[in-house]
């Protein structure tokens, strides 16, 4: 599995679970091995999978690693960890902004124009011109409606091509399903975290007591909803 740097936290968080279980201690590596196991299992389609070492702080301070699993713009990131004698499992799950780099925008011009002065020397003064306008309609127009069509293969196409950040940001339209896909997203995997941090505090004999989950209001603030799991029926009650 490959390891990927640091990255930029994306702004758009629409879910931060978190939990904290008192006095005990347990393996990150193995929480994150089963649960890519269950997602794997699940068949989640169009799933990246990896892990990442974020920094604690800055660029010298310490890294933890985080399991990230990526969808286009969506991604979620888990992190199990100590803090001191204690330990905490989280879980974020955000949409990175659709942004189109100046330098990408820029490119895209010089090819345009590049192609108009080639379609000139070796086409025509009027006829090349008129090819590549049409062209440029064509995939324009494939663009707005790729996905209307049912064009799943053209539009992984589009997301995947240097085109894909003017594809995404300009021409491909929201759609209920889009959106059902994104909360289908959001319950398996925060279903399946939530379930392995039961599973694996069970194990030690613990039950977890509360979960919070942070939601968005406005502005970056967070308000925390206390929610009672069902823990194992056979785990013994125990400090949590």
């Amino acid at each position: 599995m490959k390891r990927k740097g640091t990255q930029d936290l994306g702004t758009e968080v629409i879910e931060h679970w978190y939990t904290l279980i008192a006095a005990q201690q347990f393996s990150a590596k193995e929480f994150y091995d089963h649960i890519e196991t269950e997602i794997k299992a699940q068949e989640v389609p169009a799933l990246e999978i990896s892990r990442i070492d974020l920094s604690e702080g800055g660029a010298l301070s310490d890294k933890r690693e985080y399991l990230r699993m990526k969808r286009e713009r969506l991604t979620f990131d888990v992190c199990a960890a100590p803090v001191g004698v204690n330990y905490f499992f989280s879980y974020r799950f955000y949409a990175e902004p659709a942004t189109v780099n100046p330098f990408e925008f820029f490119a895209l011009i010089v090819i345009i124009v590049l192609l108009f002065v080639g379609s000139v020397r070796y086409i025509g003064e009027y006829l090349g011109p008129f090819l590549v306008l049409g062209a440029c309609g064509f995939i324009v127009w494939l663009m707005r409606n790729a996905i209307g069509m049912g064009l799943r293969d053209l539009d992984d196409f589009f997301m995947g091509s240097p085109l894909g950040p003017f594809y995404e940001r300009f021409f491909r339209k929201d759609t209920y399903y889009r959106q059902d896909m994104r909360i289908a997203y959001c319950s398996i995997v925060s279903g399946i975290v939530k379930h392995e941090a039961e599973r694996v505090t069970a194990a030690k004999g613990v039950q977890l007591y509360r979960e919070f989950t942070y939601g968005p209001l406005s502005e970056g603030l967070y308000a925390a909803k206390e929610v009672k799991p069902s823990a194992a029926s056979s785990s013994p009650e125990g400090s949590g």
